[in-house]
């Protein structure tokens, strides 16, 4: 922005705040008294005040007027509830292999709070970089909830479930659980409350 242009502008806005403080001084009076009140500004002040609100309103304009991106959900195909309490979406049915109890698999998993709050993912959130996790759908080893959530997908299905505790993290040596200090005590720390988990099954090996 050239230095005329920016001149120019502080200019005319400081010549309108000058205009409206002297219509202020005008019409101001103490109510009951009768009395006119005169707000005096030094001048100093009147300027230095004029040109930060003027920045502010030239530098909040373009930000303040760009339009929100709209959050969508995806569509759902089908709605299940198991008898354990599980609560799944099918998003994408997949056309690979299906998976099947004992069955090795790879999966990408976004993991959050019932309010929608992030927890952890498999998927860097910035650079978009994975690190699927290979689990066997065994008990011993994997959540039950979520064993329950992948079998019967098929690779490149998606589903989106939500994970009551009594299925859930039951024991820290389930998994699966983010190697990191921080993103396993976030985890941790919500256990024992229900927790959605979004699932992309990658392969059975």
């Amino acid at each position: 922005m050239s230095t005329s242009f920016t001149n120019g502008l502080t200019t005319s806005y400081l010549s309108g705040s000058m205009r409206y403080m002297r219509k202020l001084e005008a019409m101001r009076t103490c109510a009951g008294f009768g009395v006119r009140i005169v707000c005096r500004l030094s001048r100093r002040k009147l300027i230095s005040e004029a040109i930060s609100v003027g920045t502010i309103i030239f530098y909040a304009g373009p930000i303040l007027s760009a339009p929100l991106q709209e959050m969508k959900d995806p569509d759902i195909l089908r709605y299940l509830k198991l008898e354990n309490g599980v609560k799944i979406q099918d998003i994408v049915d997949g056309e690979g292999p299906e998976a099947h109890e004992g069955d090795l698999v790879e999966f990408n998993y976004v993991c959050r709070r019932s309010n929608g709050y992030f927890v952890h993912s498999t998927v860097d959130q910035f650079s978009g970089e994975s690190r699927p996790v290979i689990l066997p759908l065994d008990e011993r080893e994997i959540i039950r909830g979520l064993k329950d959530v992948l079998l019967g997908m098929k690779v490149g299905g998606k589903r989106r479930a939500l994970i009551p505790p009594e299925v859930g993290y039951v024991s820290e040596n389930l998994q699966p659980i983010p190697d990191e200090f921080g993103p396993r005590r976030s985890l941790m720390s919500h256990a024992k409350e229900p927790l959605i988990f979004e699932i992309q099954l990658l392969k059975v090996l």
